[in-house]
């Protein structure tokens, strides 16, 4: 692995996950109750023995910032391993990072002075388990200039992703961003490649791409631009993500919208995910501050006997469930749920408050936000819609700071 670099390009300003993303990075967002979205691609690199990584930060970087440094000090200098945070350096040009590529190439200093022979380019904002090895040993297989990582999807939910056209031999052929009618799969026609955003190059031809790709008129993208240029002279292969042992797609979600955001989470809150964040062959890391474990009481608040449940749901350290009934749901730590409440189909992020009564249903409350008695939400989305973000599904999204009245 001393031969390989690893970027991963965490500035994203996360438009479609706004307001969650008002106050935070998009990689910073937590999922699953105590995560955040880049433990994910940081603890694939850790389990893959991946311990040289720069991460290219952007916007809203503080709370990202503060994050690494609590959960992710953990590597050597002296055994030249690191996770270095790299915003926008401005050295060679007066402007932010204008795409992937360009984010790349503002840092192509980085990649003269370390001089790799390949360089793995990941994406900080995506659910799913990967040993990145298994990719590198296909890309020196191949010998190709690039290898793009490639899950199956059916092609009617292609449409908002980048669809990879490949031939018998997986090498690629064609891209299409976002089509209206998606390519299919040579040995599938209802099944589309989509890109994962994760790309291993040879740091000569990459270099030499994001240099050419600088002079142009174009969006700086690897999607939109360096791929589509590629694939017409140089060797381009998919690295199909499948499960070798039991056959058919791993698990990976772009959890890039309100509703996909949701959707995976719940997910999470089946009997047998198939993602498993129980699985100890791959641990994911995190940090998790001190809190005592969570309690789960019987109510008599003066209003009758109020017994807390909770049903399918992941309930995080320090959170109080004081007669209130939980239904697949997921609690952050400090969580507190009062008597006679209802909460179902929903996420409480950190230091959530639900007053007695109280009734919410698919719903996302964003940290630190108190809901007073007898309030409810996702019940009237008309009424929703007029204080809160809905999403597409009727997802009520409460974010963080507002004062519920």
């Amino acid at each position: 692995m001393e031969k390989i670099l690893t970027m991963i390009m965490a500035g994203g300003r996360g438009e479609r996950l706004y307001p969650l993303t008002k106050e935070n990075a998009k990689p910073a967002v937590t999922f699953g109750g105590i995560y955040k979205i880049i433990d994910f691609t940081l603890s694939n690199c850790l389990n893959s023995g991946i311990r040289r990584i720069y991460l290219l930060t952007q916007y809203s970087n503080a709370t990202l910032d503060k994050h690494m440094h609590l959960a992710w000090g953990i590597f050597n200098r002296e055994l030249d391993e690191f996770i270095d945070n790299i915003p926008p350096q401005k050295v060679n040009v007066d402007w932010w990072y204008r795409g992937t590529a360009d984010s790349i190439y503002q840092n192509i200093n980085i990649l003269e002075r370390e001089r790799p022979q390949h360089v793995l380019i990941l994406s900080g904002d995506h659910i799913y388990k990967m040993d990145y090895r298994k990719m590198l040993d296909f890309h020196q297989t191949k010998q190709c200039d690039l290898t793009v990582a490639c899950v199956e999807i059916n092609k009617e939910k292609a449409l908002h992703m980048g669809v990879l056209e490949v031939d018998d031999a997986f090498r690629i052929i064609g891209f299409q961003e976002k089509p209206a009618r998606p390519k299919t799969v040579p040995w599938d026609r209802s099944k589309s490649l989509v890109s994962m955003g994760v790309y291993v190059f040879k740091t000569e031809r990459l270099v030499r791409e994001i240099i050419d790709d600088a002079k142009r008129e174009s969006d700086h993208d690897f999607g939109r631009n360096i791929i589509p240029r590629m694939i017409k002279k140089r060797s381009v292969f998919v690295y199909n993500f499948i499960d070798e042992k039991k056959g058919g797609v791993e698990y990976w979600r772009d959890v890039g919208s309100l509703d996909s955001y949701h959707e995976a989470n719940m997910e999470l809150l089946k009997e047998n995910p198939v993602f498993d964040l129980y699985d100890t062959t791959w641990p994911i890391r995190t940090y998790q501050e001190q809190a005592p474990p969570a309690k789960v009481v019987l109510s008599g608040d003066g209003e009758g006997l109020s017994r807390g449940v909770t049903i399918n749901s992941l309930i995080s350290n320090g959170c109080l469930i004081i007669g209130g009934k939980i239904n697949r749901s997921i609690l952050s730590p400090f969580v507190q749920i009062h008597s006679h409440c209802r909460v179902e189909n929903s996420i409480l992020m950190k230091g959530v408050t639900v007053g007695h009564h109280a009734r919410i249903k698919k719903a996302i409350i964003d940290e630190g936000v108190t809901i007073p008695p007898h309030y409810t939400i996702g019940y009237n989305l008309e009424e929703d819609r007029k204080k809160f973000t809905v999403s597409e599904s009727g997802i009520v999204v409460v974010p963080q700071g507002f004062i519920v009245d």
